[in-house]
């Protein structure tokens, strides 16, 4: 007796004394429950208040396998179209399992989670699928038996359950409407308070930019839980309630951005590119009004979509600009007063040995003005003025125009391009960089370059996020344009949209591109894609960038296809682009016509048309 009473006793110490802390740990693991409530995600809206993503509540699927028995394969087959989940793998989660926990008891699987994020509608349809699914070999309105009633009554209410921590589903309403900019979410694995749970987190884009923002900080619940893991409510410890996220309000625009992508889809299927994208700025602001790519994704389901399709090409992307570049070298000397629009340079009639290569021009010029190398975008001319202008100074331009560095932006994946410094130069190159051949930029970089000559030779910083605001619509913060640098003088960038408004005549490269009520001033390019040790003949990045109306600019747009197969000039498979958006984006956005005369009937169509007929009769006023 006396050494029983001490092995109990020594048993009794050991329990309560020298393990206490590990089994109070464990007993606090069968009967707390510690919840992470994950805050609601914020909205994205555009600049009108259109809202482009939003978080709607949504429930986590389980189920309790010991309340299934053998009837797992029919609720798999029934539940697996509405989960759209393998009905292998579900049949698998929904097999009762018998396994030995931490003190070496035999219990079964009766916490599984089925589905994450599921919305309330598809959860309505997994509780009409329990009430009315049929179940092999049981005629349950003739079961007689106490023990086997509870028992399917159980499975059709119980066997699969929601969590009672409400989750929430992330909802891009209008699909793949600027899915580039907004990006997409995912779930990520991390711990918090000592459990492993799974949180939305972005993925790229707004979405992961302003990740921290629109997250919120997470609450928790601390209660006590039944045998099936639910809460009982009366034994709640902790209640802390999850702060919202923050609602990002963007300076894109719905409308602008629809238009865009209209006008994007009609050339993908013309001119079967590789791909296709443009990008919609206010200069004078450096506001993006919309920024597209093609081939799109829809960002509700992006894993259903090639992960090329998913980049945002416009500021991921690099190519040799072409003659869009033209603009830098020219407008860079004309600043440094190295040539005035009217000084001539003859341009050896499309061949010009520099440097042991031979340049051409894609016409014979002969003597062009410096305004006429622009309107004629010869390749030539713009070299022998490069190299009038010196390598230093071109590449201080270069720079000073914001190539090989970043724009800010604001969005993830972008690249700063490829501009070698001269010290990397080989003899031809002062010939081939105004020309656009050499280094490698971004659409985004040279859309901004071309506005910061729409807007006086001011470049600003591009502006994708206008503001933050809380649940109740107060702004929390704001963001103001920003002034990059200045890159030319007035002066200097007045010359350059006098000589870009030539290139949309009848003597120019784009007279596709010109607009029926707008003046408006681009330039066209087209560069040879780099193939082997060469160039290719036969696929071009073509691209047509411009802003009107000319003389004070309220838009600039840029069109880039990248391979089309139904022409490659700028001015023929980008100009036409340029050209519907430039009037639709003009009548959307109630900007002010500034042309008096009245274009050719062959230029005039649907809406233009309209804007004829409302002028006459005086319902149109003209500045």
């Amino acid at each position: 007796m006396v050494c029983g009473l001490g092995a109990l006793g020594y048993r009794l110490v050991e329990l309560q004394y020298l393990r206490h802390e590990e089994l109070l740990s464990q007993a606090r693991a069968n009967t707390v429950r510690v919840d992470n409530i994950e805050a609601r995600r914020g909205d994205i809206r555009d600049a009108r208040g259109n809202l482009l993503a939003t978080s709607l509540p949504a429930k986590t699927v389980c189920a309790d396998p010991s309340l299934i028995g053998r009837h797992a394969p029919e609720l798999a087959r029934a539940l697996a179209p509405v989960l759209q989940l393998p009905e292998e793998k579900l049949r698998e989660e929904l097999t009762p399992r018998l396994r030995r926990n931490e003190l070496g008891a035999l219990v079964t699987n009766r916490y599984v989670v089925l589905q994450r994020k599921v919305s309330l509608e598809v959860w309505q349809q997994v509780r009409q699928v329990m009430a009315t699914v049929e179940l092999a070999g049981v005629n349950e309105r003739t079961l007689t038996n106490k023990a086997e009633k509870r028992f399917y009554a159980q499975l059709r209410q119980k066997a699969i359950f929601a969590d009672t921590v409400d989750d929430s589903l992330r909802i891009y309403p209008n699909k793949q409407l600027a899915a580039h900019v907004l990006g997409y979410t995912g779930l990520h694995e991390t711990q918090a308070r000592e459990r492993r749970i799974m949180e939305t987190t972005g993925m790229d884009g707004v979405e992961l930019a302003f990740n921290s923002r629109l997250s919120g900080v997470r609450g928790w619940r601390v209660t006590e839980k039944d045998l099936r893991n639910c809460e009982l409510v009366a034994f709640r410890e902790q209640d802390i309630e999850p702060e919202d996220g923050l609602n990002v309000v963007l300076t894109l625009d719905s409308g602008v951005q629809f238009i865009v992508e209209s006008e994007l889809a009609d050339a993908f299927r013309e001119q079967r590119p590789d791909s296709a994208s443009c990008v919609v700025v206010r200069p004078q602001t450096g506001e993006i009004l919309a920024m597209a790519t093609l081939p799109n994704f829809d960002p509700n389901r992006p894993g259903d979509f090639d992960p090329a399709w998913r980049r945002n090409r416009i500021i991921t992307d690099v190519n040799e600009p072409g003659s869009t570049f033209k603009v830098v070298v020219v407008a860079g000397a004309l600043n440094e007063k190295v040539v005035r629009l009217e000084d001539v340079f003859f341009c050896e009639n499309g061949n010009f040995a520099y440097g042991g290569h031979v340049l051409h021009d894609h016409k014979r010029y002969g003597n062009l003005t410096v305004e006429g190398i622009i309107t004629k975008s010869s390749n030539i001319g713009a070299a022998k003025i490069g190299i009038q202008l010196g390598e230093q100074r071109l590449y201080e331009y270069i720079r000073r125009f914001g190539f090989g560095q970043a724009t800010g932006a604001g969005l993830p994946g972008e690249v700063a391009g490829i501009v070698p410094p001269p010290a990397r130069w080989s003899k031809v190159t002062i010939a081939q960089m105004p020309m656009g051949h050499g280094l490698a930029v971004t659409p985004l970089q040279m859309t901004m370059a071309m506005a910061a000559i729409a807007n006086q030779g001011v470049m600003m910083k591009p502006m994708i996020v206008s503001r933050l605001e809380d649940r109740q619509g107060r702004a929390v913060a704001r963001y103001e344009p920003l002034i990059a640098r200045r890159v030319v003088s007035p002066e200097a960038a007045s010359l350059m949209v006098r000589a870009l408004k030539t290139v949309v005549t009848s003597e120019g490269t784009a007279p596709n591109a010109r607009l029926a009520h707008y003046s408006c001033a681009g330039k066209t390019g087209t560069a040879q894609k780099p193939e082997g040790n060469g160039y290719s003949h036969e696929k071009y990045f073509s691209s047509f960038i411009g802003f009107f109306p000319a003389d004070a600019p309220e838009v600039c747009i840029g069109v880039f296809l990248d391979y089309p197969k139904a022409g490659h000039y700028g001015g023929e498979v980008c100009g036409p682009v340029f050209k519907r958006i430039a009037e639709r984006v003009g009548n959307y956005l109630n900007i002010q016509p500034d042309l008096r005369e009245e274009p050719s009937d062959k230029t005039v169509t649907g809406r233009n048309r309209w804007l004829m007929t409302a002028r006459k009769t005086g319902h149109v006023p003209l500045n």
